[in-house]
């Protein structure tokens, strides 16, 4: 039984995929056609619900919980990990009114823009663009500010850029819960039984990846568009953690509250469905 598998090219993606798409783990006779893209663009082909079992931000989950059903394993979830928003200027600790600010972001359905909506719901005026082009944006004056996600929370202070705020530190002060960045779905027209079979083996594979640390390295190397090893490296360490293995009971309330709040904000709709894979 072959599934399509839609992950991004980010390293602690691609760390978590290895072993289950390259046969160093047990897959119970379950094989995954790979699509690797961009974490806006599988947002989108979750719109149109293209693949079997995707990553995307849980901002787009929201909006495609009729079709697909989370994952226990695989979640990007965390402390101090968020997104942030950051300017040409240094505010020197004086943070300004942004709502008057031309806004970059890496996709309207970005967890990222979601965490900036709670933050300054007023902000209307964004741009969307590939995430790598924000902050050259920001340095061309194209744009005031942008929320940079990924890697780039470890570059932009090099290229002269200064952080107006830690979306993701505003919002665990203000709900007490990790940051729910993105997860893995699976289409609900596949049977319960599958799904299940499908979460024990991602955890397989992130459980693999802990244990054996050098084995995706070259995987992840393939797919880095030339990250600095050292950059690679804080980049799985700061996205893969125990909520990847497993959201447990305070991933799931974090999940739960996220949409709680953007809900309630009338940042997203009302989710009836339920959110998770039975167990």
């Amino acid at each position: 039984m072959k599934f399509t598998l839609g992950f991004s090219p980010c390293p602690n993606d691609c760390f978590i995929f290895d072993a289950m798409i390259h046969g160093k783990i047990d897959t119970d006779g379950l094989e995954f056609e790979s699509v690797i893209t961009d974490v806006e663009d599988l947002n989108q082909r979750a719109f149109k619900a293209k693949l079997d079992i995707t990553k995307l931000s849980f901002h787009a989950f929201a909006y495609v919980a009729k079709e697909y059903v989370l994952l226990h394993a695989g979640s990007a979830l965390g402390n101090n990990c968020g997104p942030l928003l950051i300017s040409k200027n240094n505010y020197s600790g004086a943070i300004p009114s942004i709502d008057d600010f031309k806004i970059a972001i890496p996709g309207k359905y970005t967890t990222a823009n979601l965490l900036l909506g709670l933050y300054a719901p007023n902000a209307k005026d964004k741009v969307e663009m590939i995430f790598s082009e924000i902050e050259e944006s920001i340095l061309k004056g194209k744009v005031e500010a942008g929320v940079i996600i990924h890697e780039n929370r470890f570059t932009y202070q090099a290229k002269g850029l200064h952080k107006i705020v830690d979306l993701g530190e505003y919002y665990e002060d203000k709900f007490l819960h990790p940051i729910p960045l993105g997860g893995i779905v699976v289409k609900r027209t596949i049977h319960h039984d599958i799904q299940q079979k499908i979460n024990r083996i991602l955890r397989r594979s992130v459980e693999f990846a802990f244990a054996n640390p050098d084995a995706s390295k070259d995987f992840v190397k393939a797919n880095s568009q030339a990250m600095d090893e050292e950059v690679m490296r804080k980049h799985i360490e700061l996205y893969v953690n125990k909520y990847s293995i497993d959201l447990g009971v305070e991933g799931i309330k974090a999940i739960e509250t996220l949409f709680d709040k953007a809900s309630n904000n009338h940042l997203i709709p009302k989710i009836s469905d339920e959110l998770f894979i039975k167990k």
